[in-house]
């Protein structure tokens, strides 16, 4: 079923999740050609999110976190190529060049490229022991990293208060570390959650144990000859470290689209099927920006939104539109709580809890003026999955209906 190296076929580049949705959609959706996945990581697919988790404390193996084997991607008539870095694109000829010197022709082509880590831009940030946190091989690294903090009671700092700083800082907490996080912003998570829910955040990890810092202007990384040994603040205080965990967000990787002519705007330009300027190039995944009915542009970051895009942008090489519109949702563990996010809460002006925050499970339903926005659930997977279906149904409770647990939500959606 795997066309020859010279045949033009359906080429994706990245092997994330969305490029692995995009493969297995072109082959279900009756793509009959070959079907190229390249990788530029050394290992096949896998799964991102228990890097920060699982993965880093140590109770998940490396075929835990397999996302697909070549052995079944090959029993698909895909074929996977890991090691593969892609130079350029040739969109007159319809073909990739690689490092390697070869090239690779394409019928139609998936960017799925992802995203990278932002580099810390200070004095010291390349001291031995001042990691990101994206690939299999930067949780390795930390998990080495963190083993000898812990051994030689070591402080960890994190420097961001957002998903994947809080997320490191619960797991080395609950492996024993002294863990401090440093967050530039007045309230952890401020771009995502109410200041309500921001609140709670800080309070569960101080109540773990972390020692919290807002407000922090970071100046720079001292070193000893063993690697990273403080944290420098604007105000001269240095936080000893053995190791600095950087999660301040990353960037879309759209540079290969942006050489080859393609729109990018903090991201490849995509439309809700994934589609760009160019009919035969498609993307998907966290190097997009998808670009919404208004004009406006709309970065997500998930494996919803990666799974979702990578099958549309299949269909739109197959000729068909199957746009993304659903209602995002993500998700975040720390410790024992799970958040549960449904839609998009930014523009919120009103929320109301639902539940309690001191124990159990909850929900913040966030509301402009009388519409819901997003619902933010802890350890509320019932509410969760209502949220959902409210939301992708456009029926929004009354601030008072959300915010009375007596009130069965389920009623509104009776009928439809």
């Amino acid at each position: 079923m795997t066309a020859a190296m010279t045949t033009p076929g359906m080429v994706i580049v990245g092997a994330g999740q969305a490029g692995v949705q995009a493969a297995e959609a072109l082959r279900a959706g009756g793509w009959e050609g070959g079907i190229t996945l390249l990788g530029d990581e050394p290992h096949g697919p896998y799964h991102r999110p228990p890097l920060s988790k699982a993965w880093l404390a140590g109770e998940m193996d490396a075929a835990q976190l397999v996302m697909r084997a070549p052995e079944m991607l090959a029993r698909k008539g895909i074929e996977l190529r890991t090691g593969v870095t892609v130079q350029r694109i040739d969109r007159a000829a319809k073909t990739l060049h690689l490092a390697d010197g070869s090239a690779l022709p394409y019928t139609g082509l998936v960017l799925s490229t992802g995203a990278t880590p932002r580099a810390l831009p200070l004095p010291g940030a390349d001291a031995q022991g001042v990691l990101p946190l994206r690939s299999r091989e930067d949780a390795s690294a930390i998990a080495e990293r963190l083993a000898v903090c812990i051994e030689e009671d070591q402080p960890v700092v994190v420097i961001g208060g957002g998903f994947i700083g809080l997320e490191v800082a619960a797991t080395a907490r609950k492996k024993g570390a002294r863990v401090t996080v440093l967050e530039a912003a007045p309230r952890l998570l401020g771009r995502v959650l109410a200041p309500v829910l921001s609140d709670w955040y800080a309070e569960l990890h101080r109540g773990h144990g972390v020692h919290l810092m807002l407000n922090a202007q970071v100046a720079g990384i001292e070193a000893a000859a063993t690697g990273v040994s403080g944290v420098k603040l604007a105000d001269g205080r240095v936080l000893p470290a053995g190791l600095v965990v950087v999660g301040i967000g990353v960037v879309a990787n759209d540079q290969l689209a942006r050489d080859a002519g393609l729109a990018c705007d903090r991201g490849i330009v995509v439309d809700a099927c994934g589609r760009t300027a160019d009919p035969s190039i498609v993307a998907a995944g966290d190097c997009t920006a998808r670009r919404l009915a208004d004009g406006s542009l709309l970065r997500l970051e998930s494996v919803q939104n990666a799974t979702e895009q990578g099958k549309s942008a299949a269909a739109a090489l197959l000729g068909q539109d199957r746009p993304f519109t659903a209602t995002p949702w993500f998700w975040s563990d720390q410790y024992d709580r799970k958040l549960q996010m449904a839609g998009l809460s930014m523009d919120a002006d009103a929320w109301a809890v639902r539940g309690d925050m001191t124990g159990g499970g909850f929900s913040v339903y966030h509301f402009s003026g009388e519409r819901l926005l997003a619902v933010d659930s802890v350890n509320a997977a019932r509410d969760h999955l209502q949220a959902r279906k409210l939301l992708d149904a456009g029926v929004s409770p009354t601030l008072a209906q959300a915010g009375d647990a007596s009130f069965d939500l389920g009623s509104l959606l009776v009928g439809r």
